[in-house]
């Protein structure tokens, strides 16, 4: 792909669409601690669901999914126009996604990205994002830790990808580096559950915020 003007303009808006911390600004909204005060202090849905708040947990989920969704939808939408390709399309996701992480409203101190990253997967491909998320689903039930699920969902989106290029979706490169790239970052980002998975110490699904 070739970085035209029109395509840094959408690579660009869509970091900034990924730069609102969502789990701020619904935690805000409904009068809650911001959660960058308690628990893991990641402001993301699963760090919101420690409130106690189901709404409010559910709510950041699927604003924090729509962001990542939206930019590669609208550029598959009305790109065309503009010279605007699959290419295009899944950089903006990882701009989005970069924008979650390193969001510039909220001082560059972001979340982890997993539910901007599914947002993006879906929007590259309905059933890449589909097959990545019944796979977190599958964790999540049978071990009851986020992070693990995370981890696991990122090792296998690749694969996911590769699997059904060409059959159930176009098969772009740019796209498929896109996806490393996220899959990359978000194990990166997940270094600390990691280390404390290895310990036994991380918090499951559904525990209770701890005060600080």
């Amino acid at each position: 792909m070739s970085f035209t003007l029109p395509s840094i303009i959408a690579i660009v808006a869509s970091y900034l669409i990924g730069s609102l911390s969502f789990a701020v600004i619904v935690s805000k909204a409904l009068g809650m601690a911001d959660p960058r005060s308690y628990g893991s202090k990641n402001p993301g849905a699963t760090n919101v669901l420690r409130s106690g708040n189901k709404g409010a947990a559910l709510a950041t989920l699927l604003l924090d999914a729509l962001k990542g969704w939206v930019p590669v939808f609208l550029i598959h939408q009305f790109g065309a126009r503009w010279g605007l390709g699959e290419g295009v399309a899944a950089v903006a996701g990882v701009a989005a996604f970069l924008g979650h992480l390193y969001p510039v409203f909220f001082g560059f101190q972001g979340g982890k990205g997993v539910a901007t990253a599914a947002g993006v997967l879906v929007g590259i491909a309905p059933w890449l994002g589909l097959a990545t998320g019944a796979t977190w689903l599958i964790i999540a039930v049978f071990f009851r830790y986020s992070s693990l699920s995370s981890l696991v969902a990122a090792f296998f989106a690749p694969a996911y990808y590769l699997i059904g290029g060409g059959i159930a979706w176009p098969l772009d490169r740019t796209a498929l580096v896109a996806i490393i790239v996220m899959s990359l970052l978000l194990i990166w980002r997940h270094r600390e559950n990691i280390r404390r998975l290895a310990a036994g110490t991380e918090s499951k699904l559904g525990s209770k915020k701890k005060t600080t």
